[in-house]
């Protein structure tokens, strides 16, 4: 173990375990100083002052992504001339939807769509057009914004890696711009913020799967209570598995539960699509994705200079949206990377923006449908159940509105777990990578180091806050990452202008 860790191991682990202890200090020791009075007081700051820099920030990203789809560089091969892709396209797309939102999608699905419905983000006429708006703006939370995100780490991880065969680390997406200074110091500080930005995002998603986990079985079972005991003891148990998951490695653990992961989404996805009110969720997803893509520019940019009485919820929502991806960039942009191999940055950029936005999209319109068209039309407050049981309670309360609710609560909590053991394992796969120089096999112990951490991290957080805790975490630990994609960026570009003009002799070279 101490011949293959770095520095970042250790200083980002002692970190990290003193933020652990700290979260575990009753707030009647440290009064003003607890942790959740610190870490809201920094999240408050952050959103009022720095709102306008995530929108912007998130917006550029995928501006850069598309981009690259229709540039000369788009024939770029992640990795050398004539590597041919590790994993076919289904294997990939499973790969990268479970690594990439799994637990989030089944958590909002539709909690988020009938919040929006109930409360706009902005004054609408009539429930018809809330409908609209609702779905929209669930679209626009879960679509092309963050996919570019994950392309734009994901990309310049592979590249780097795999064509200049660069050690696996962010740090070394950064050397064209800093050269060997990313060796050192510099890069220790970049890695370092990019384990944290992994372990805050990855924990925030732990912590809502263990809170949907807990909601469902309480549907399943009424003598259950939703409370934050059961949600730690559904956290340790699926630590367990997922310690055992990582102990077979990404070929066999993480490919075969991404794989069951789409099945079980497809099961449930086909199931609430046919069961439902189907033509209503297909004319609902056909005019929500027409006026996704015509509003698309005005939501990239909307803020609310002149009406502070809306702010709240733009802070609540898309600026934690947007704070969550970046933070989870790191997580999904090595894991991405690391099963890209051999695509060209065209056919990556597609894939990872286009196929999870438009399945991301099916499914808020089957449940987060559904669920408006209980209210809509059958004149039912789905909402002031979930005001009840929480966000968390929304998918099984429509659910237990169709037939076989038992068997598709079962099968949702199932789907849950394995999203949760899939995130977490990859975390502890991409943690061990950054913290042993860019390891493609990262050291056991290491794994499961990194996998306690972010167990412990989740546990903390629910136990200090619930879901205001976990939405603190991940913008605190989202705004210095957003600084480092930025300049990921700019060391792209010069990446690939060097690309292009040394190509031409590459190819002169294999004529002759």
């Amino acid at each position: 173990m101490r011949e293959s860790v770095t520095k970042v191991f250790y200083i980002s682990l002692a970190i990290a375990i003193l933020f652990i202890v700290w979260g575990v200090v009753p707030e009647e020791t440290w009064p003003n100083w607890n942790l959740n009075e610190v870490t809201g007081n920094i999240q408050g700051f952050l959103v009022s002052k720095f709102g306008w820099f995530y929108l912007l920030s998130a917006t550029s990203f995928l501006i850069f992504a598309a981009f690259l789809v229709v540039s000369k560089y788009g024939n770029i091969v992640l990795g050398k001339d004539g590597d041919e892709p590790e994993y076919n396209y289904l294997t990939w797309f499973g790969m990268l939807f479970s690594a990439g939102m799994g637990i989030g999608l089944v958590f909002w699905g539709a909690a988020e769509p009938i919040s929006h419905f109930n409360a706009p983000p902005y004054d609408v006429e009539g429930q018809s057009e809330a409908g609209r708006v609702a779905m929209r703006y669930s679209f626009f939370h879960w679509g092309l914004h963050p996919w570019g995100i994950y392309a734009i780490l994901a990309l310049a991880l592979a590249y780097f890696q795999f064509r200049k065969d660069y050690p696996g680390l962010i740090s070394s997406t950064l050397k064209p711009l800093f050269g060997d200074k990313m060796d050192n110091t510099y890069g220790t500080v970049v890695n370092t913020i990019a384990v944290f930005a992994t372990i805050f995002g990855v924990a925030t998603s732990l912590g809502l799967g263990a809170q949907q986990i807990s909601s469902g079985l309480g549907f399943v079972n009424e003598n259950l209570e939703n409370t934050v005991n059961l949600q730690l003891i559904i956290i340790a148990v699926v630590t367990v598995l997922f310690m055992l998951s990582a102990l077979t490695g990404l070929n066999r653990g993480i490919k075969y539960l991404s794989t069951t992961n789409i099945i079980l989404m497809f099961v449930l996805f086909a199931f609430m699509l046919f069961a439902g009110p189907t033509n209503f969720i297909m004319n609902y997803f056909t005019t929500t994705l027409g006026s996704y893509v015509q509003n698309l520019p005005s939501m990239s940019f909307r803020t609310t200079p002149f009406s502070p009485e809306n702010t709240e919820w733009l802070e609540g929502w898309t600026i934690f949206y947007w704070a969550w991806w970046i933070a989870w960039a790191p997580f999904v942009g090595m894991f991405i990377a690391r099963v890209s191999r051999g695509r060209t940055v065209r056919e990556f950029v597609i894939g990872v923006l286009l196929v999870p936005t438009i399945f991301g999209a099916l499914w808020f319109s089957a449940f987060g449908g559904s669920a408006i068209s209980l209210e809509y039309h059958h004149d039912m407050n789905i909402q002031s159940v979930v005001e009840e049981v929480g966000e968390e309670g929304a998918l099984f309360t429509v659910l237990e509105n169709y037939p076989f609710s038992l068997i598709t609560t079962l099968l949702t909590i199932l789907l849950i777990s394995t999203f949760f053991i899939t995130s977490a394992d990859s975390a502890t796969f991409v943690l061990g990578m950054q913290t042993t120089g860019g390891s493609l096999n990262p050291n056991l112990r290491v794994k499961l180091s990194w996998g306690v951490v972010q167990s412990a991290t989740a546990a903390v957080l629910l136990w200090q806050g619930g879901l205001g805790a976990l939405q603190t975490a991940s913008i605190i630990a989202a705004f210095p990452f957003a600084f480092v994609l930025i300049l990921i960026i700019f060391s792209l570009v010069k990446a690939f202008r060097e690309e292009a003009r040394n190509y031409p002799l590459r190819r002169k070279k294999r004529e002759e």
